[in-house]
């Protein structure tokens, strides 16, 4: 297969400035209805959990199965979506959770909800790699971060606002409506999608032939992607004491009231959500791994000073602190994996990426977990911080490009 330039996957890009918005809309249209009905489930789930004698075990294993399903069928799915085509996958993704959110209230067991969340998991390895997949495949090399940012600001809108309809559902109309909710915005998501998008991808710059497992063979052997993964990976690890046990420090050591923990970790999402769209802009024009080395950096330096907060104020600004290092970091890390989506095929590097999301999140649950309980809350943030400064050293000159890789041919901008 032949790598193709920057300036001829530009070239090959049928009626490019139209069709692009036409596209993003559409992705970003769907992704935040998806978005919203997930988030409507969210205060939901773990009460209907309870009510079915879930322990505490068996809530880990609730949420776990979601990300373990999707994670393990990422790869695959983006890798075949580049043969056979990403709309299909994206509408069966999203019959996917239509059916789930139905199914949901038939769950008489904890048995039952593992079930569905493992499937409820397997939809959505169909969603948001593909999603990412076209906005990589729409993209100039001039606006790739700028759409990536939509993209995340999509996702966290649609995540913001489900959990408050949430609970006006539950108290007016009880719980199965949040779940038919959940059902009905997912089939209506997929409707758009069937009724909008092109219909075969005819703006994939180009086919890809390999056997499925050279494809991820030569991933795993590339630098630069092993790079963009382990930065991925490694942000996302993160989330565990970040979310987790935060809410544990501040009513230990400050007595802090819930709405103190809320406005806490309310500030990381709507400074990275505010901020996500001018470092979108920013990664379209200047170099991608100074500043994706300059976004980890600040996140390092964020939750190392965590444990040394002793007001809420200065807990406040550390977690904006982190928000902001966040902001800077995902536009630029997907707009990295988007260059490389043009060696690989958009669907199997995006599928791969999010895998790599899931692996961190998985790694930071049972990790940081286990630190917490031989060496203290405080010394899971430091080795949190640490770890992703050593990775973030290690992904920039992983990243950084050499001859004949098409960061080069490109510039790395």
């Amino acid at each position: 297969m032949s790598t193709l330039t920057y300036r001829n996957i530009v070239q090959q890009l049928p009626g490019q400035n139209y069709m692009q918005k036409y596209i993003l809309f559409t992705i970003f249209s769907a992704i935040f209805i998806v978005f919203v009905g997930m988030g409507i489930i969210v205060p939901i789930l773990p009460i209907y959990a309870t009510e079915l004698r879930a322990s505490g075990f068996d809530l880990g294993v609730i949420m776990a199965g979601f990300a373990l399903s999707g994670g393990l069928l990422q790869p695959f799915v983006g890798s075949l979506s580049d043969r056979h085509g990403k709309k299909g996958f994206l509408i069966t993704g999203l019959f996917i959770f239509g059916l789930t959110g139905y199914t949901y209230t038939m769950a008489s067991s904890v048995t039952h909800l593992i079930i569905i969340r493992i499937f409820h998991g397997a939809g959505s390895a169909m969603i948001v790699p593909m999603a990412m997949a076209y906005v990589s495949e729409v993209s100039t090399g001039r606006n790739i971060g700028k759409n990536m940012a939509m993209l995340n600001i999509s996702i966290f809108i649609g995540i913001g606002a489900g959990p408050l309809l949430g609970g006006f559902f539950l108290d007016f109309w009880g719980m199965n409506s949040a779940f038919y909710a959940m059902a009905l915005l997912s089939l209506l998501s997929a409707v758009f999608v069937a009724i909008v998008l092109p219909g075969r991808d005819n703006l994939a710059v180009q086919e890809k032939k390999d056997p499925m497992l050279a494809v991820f063979k030569r991933m795993l052997h590339g630098r630069r992607v092993m790079g963009i993964l382990l930065s991925r990976m490694a942000t996302m690890i993160i989330m565990v004491p970040t979310f987790a046990f935060l809410p544990i420090l501040m009513k230990n050591y400050m007595t802090a009231s819930g709405m103190e923990i809320g406005m806490v970790i309310a500030s990381r999402t709507i400074v990275n959500a505010v901020f996500q769209l001018p470092f979108g802009n920013l990664t379209d024009r200047w170099n991608k791994n100074r500043l994706l080395f300059i976004g980890s950096t600040i996140i390092s330096i964020g939750i190392f000073t965590v444990p040394f907060a002793d007001r809420f104020i200065i807990l406040l600004l550390l977690f904006a602190l982190i928000g902001l290092g966040e902001a800077i970091s995902w536009p630029t890390l997907g707009a990295l994996a988007a260059e490389e989506g043009h060696i690989y095929g958009q669907g199997a590097i995006m599928g791969v990426f999010n895998t790599a999301m899931s692996a961190g999140l998985f790694v930071g649950a049972m990790g940081v977990g286990a630190m917490v309980d031989v060496m203290g809350i405080a010394w899971a943030f430091y080795l949190v911080a640490l770890l992703l400064f050593l990775s973030t050293i290690a992904a920039a000159v992983m990243i950084r490009p050499g001859k004949g890789d098409i960061g080069s041919v490109m510039k790395n901008r």
